[in-house]
């Protein structure tokens, strides 16, 4: 009963984002010693998913079978697309080619906003 009251509310709380101007760094918090998502929209055709970093966390490399474009909404982060780092801070996007290894480590708290396409 309370996974589907969670779920309820989660399925509310985001068709309250629809027709409406969000601020998107608002709509997720941090978490001290956290990696934090909040899933914005799921459909077949792609995903698009908020994250909050602490700082010196980040996700470890792996791959994905689509393209994925990384927003930065606020904060640093350090990310390695292949052989390829770079780092990138609030205002700025990162294209992430499917099937190529990848990270991201939070250099300062970050916000960021991912979409990965699946056709």
């Amino acid at each position: 009963m309370k996974l589907r009251m969670e779920r309820d509310k989660k399925h509310t709380d985001l068709e309250r984002l629809k027709t409406q101007a969000t601020n998107l760094v608002d709509l997720i918090d941090y978490q001290e010693g956290s990696v934090v998502s909040r899933e914005v929209i799921s459909k077949k055709t792609g995903i698009v998913t908020l994250f909050a970093f602490d700082e010196g966390q980040g996700l470890s490399e792996h791959t994905a079978p689509y393209d994925a474009v990384v927003q930065m909404l606020e904060g640093e982060a350090q990310l390695a697309i292949g052989d390829n780092v770079l780092g990138a801070r609030s205002g700025q996007m990162v294209i992430m080619p499917a099937n190529v290894p990848h990270s991201v480590k939070a250099t300062k708290r970050f916000k960021m906003l991912l979409t990965m396409i699946r056709s």
